[in-house]
């Protein structure tokens, strides 16, 4: 992917403390906020969020490959992660937040360096008041699913601040 117009690092919580979830992420998407560093490390950026929804696309490459000759199964497992619980952070308010509970992936095919751009879309299945769960499809480029995943996330009130 091309990262050269990308800023890595991590938002100042005081910045992010009035924005919604999908707000923050919004404006992540935007370049307004710092990509996280994980990104750059995998090669996957956020491209897309509405309400319950976080797309993510990205390239494996030769550096995240295993000993077998095939992408890291721990890839799979990141931009899934990634885009399960962006789904659940576009569901929050202001002073909410969020941590994964339990994540399960499922490799349905093997993924190469030259599978190419990758689409992993997440969605938000259900949402409560603390719990929240979401499920994710890893596709590549003709729509071939190459891993999907499911996510339970846990909600709670942002250290120091009141949920709204």
């Amino acid at each position: 992917m091309d990262f050269n117009d990308v800023s890595f690092g991590l938002a100042d919580k005081a910045d992010l403390a009035p924005l919604s979830g999908r707000e923050v992420l919004e404006r992540l998407i935007a370049g307004d906020l710092p990509a996280p560093p994980i990104c750059e490390t995998m090669n996957f950026m956020l491209t897309s969020v509405s309400g319950g929804e976080a797309r993510f696309e990205g390239i494996p490459e030769f550096r995240h490959y295993n000993p077998l000759g095939t992408v890291h199964g721990g890839w799979a497992g990141a931009i899934l992660d990634s885009a399960l619980g962006c789904a659940v952070h576009t569901t929050l308010a202001p002073g909410e937040g969020y941590t994964t509970v339990e994540f399960k992936v499922n490799i349905v095919r093997p993924i190469l360096e030259t599978s190419g751009r990758l689409v992993c879309d997440g969605r938000v299945v259900h949402r409560g008041r603390r719990i929240a769960t979401s499920e994710a499809t890893l596709k590549d480029g003709e729509g071939r699913l190459l891993a999907h995943g499911t996510e339970t996330c846990m909600i709670f009130s942002a250290p120091g601040q009141s949920s709204a």
